[in-house]
């Protein structure tokens, strides 16, 4: 397909201007691509696949979605609108952007392939818009458009970053059918090994003195968030508020700096 034929998906019409009603919609198209990908992984969701699950011919489902790369745009754009920004933003803009990492961390927990797909060029569909004025909108009265695409793509950094590496984990204590308590204690005479040859002073401090990796995963995740946010409010106007009070009971019993 050339530049001058490549029409954005949100640029089609849902249905043509003439003709019968289609028979489909591209949301049912996109819930059974999702369901699919949510049971099998990403690459289960062929065209052919989701036709069989909706009852349709595979063929005619290129009426409604031109192309698998439309098909993935679409389910990544309705994945972003399972985030709850209503409401946003409440004038408390740490509070929001807590609401919007943990949002945003529980739907790349309930839907794993979303790591697969490319976003670095974005397709700006209505959910990805929402969520764009929104979550911009809390920071926008204090800083400047750049200054706030840097600081929030800090915060999706840190909160990408952190979700990969727990889906990660858990795919691979999966092909090793070992809890994480059994790999750690398979791992322990190694550990001990390294910790008693006294040649890594920082790992063993690690080992022996780290809080962190001995909570909860939700912990962790907080842990690191707040001082994300810590970040953010050093980049912000005084005026904008610290928002801290209650920093110590987010952070837990013993978590603060």
């Amino acid at each position: 397909m050339t530049d001058a034929e490549y029409v954005n998906i949100w640029m089609r019409p849902e249905r043509p201007a003439y003709g019968p009603k289609p028979t489909y919609s591209r949301a049912q198209i996109t819930e059974a691509a999702i369901r699919i990908a949510d049971a099998e992984g990403l690459e289960a969701a062929t065209m052919r696949r989701i036709a069989a699950e909706i009852g349709a011919g595979a063929m005619s489902l290129y009426r409604y979605v031109p192309s698998r790369d439309n098909l993935i745009e679409l389910m990544a754009d309705r994945l972003q609108g399972e985030i709850d920004v209503e409401g946003m933003p409440s004038g408390d803009w740490r509070a929001d952007l807590t609401r919007y990492a943990d949002g945003l961390r529980a739907m790349w927990l309930r839907h794993p392939w979303i790591a697969t797909v490319q976003r670095s060029l974005p397709s700006f569909g209505p959910n990805q818009l929402r969520l764009i004025e929104r979550l911009m909108g809390v920071l926008d009265p204090f800083v400047s458009i750049d200054e706030n695409l840097g600081l929030i793509a800090m915060l999706n950094g840190y909160i990408e970053g952190t979700v990969r590496e727990e889906n990660s984990s858990a795919m691979e204590f999966r092909r090793s059918g070992l809890s994480e308590s059994e790999w750690m204690a398979r791992s322990y005479p190694y550990i001990d090994q390294l910790v008693k040859s006294g040649e890594y002073p920082i790992f063993t401090k690690i080992v022996m003195e780290a809080r962190q990796p001995h909570l909860s995963r939700d912990d962790q995740f907080r842990y690191g968030l707040q001082r994300v946010l810590d970040c953010i409010a050093a980049a912000l106007p005084s005026t904008a508020g610290s928002h801290r009070e209650g920093r110590e009971e987010q952070d837990g019993p013993g978590q603060g700096s």
